[in-house]
């Protein structure tokens, strides 16, 4: 006997927004595609490598376009990631070859954006001010 199911309609991605990413085997494994020097992987194996990273790197970029979101029109941060996201788009509309060259494309790409990522979830510096009266070319030392 089969139990009903109930379909989740969520376009906005709020289900998948709660839950964190498990980076650290995809951090891995762009290390370990990154090192590559003359990989003697088969096609297939390229083909699945890329696969991977090319849904993690999806996951990844709407992690990164909702917490730019929240930021402030004036916040460089949104700026940035908006052309990180920009490029990310860019870089997946190319179809996958199924080669180490594709496959450490999609890791750069998936660094990047754990960078960028990174950069969002920090705290902003305040900006840096001057102390009152030492300007440029002023001392403050006694004469």
């Amino acid at each position: 006997m089969s139990r009903p199911r109930t379909v989740l309609c969520d376009p906005a991605g709020l289900i998948e927004a709660g839950l964190p990413f498990d980076r650290a085997p995809y951090e891995a494994l762009v290390t370990a595609v990154l090192a590559w020097t003359t990989p003697d992987l088969a096609r297939c194996d390229c083909e699945q490598i890329t696969l991977q990273l090319t849904g993690h790197a999806r996951a990844v970029a709407a992690d990164v376009q909702r917490r730019a979101a929240r930021l402030a029109h004036h916040d460089g941060r949104q700026a940035l990631a908006e052309v990180v996201l920009r490029e990310t788009e860019r870089r997946l509309s190319v179809p996958a070859q199924g080669s180490a060259a594709c496959v450490q494309d999609r890791a750069r790409l998936v660094r990047a954006l754990y960078e960028r990522l990174d950069r969002l979830t920090e705290t902003p510096s305040p900006p840096r001010t001057e102390p009152s009266g030492s300007g440029p070319g002023i001392s403050s030392a006694p004469r």
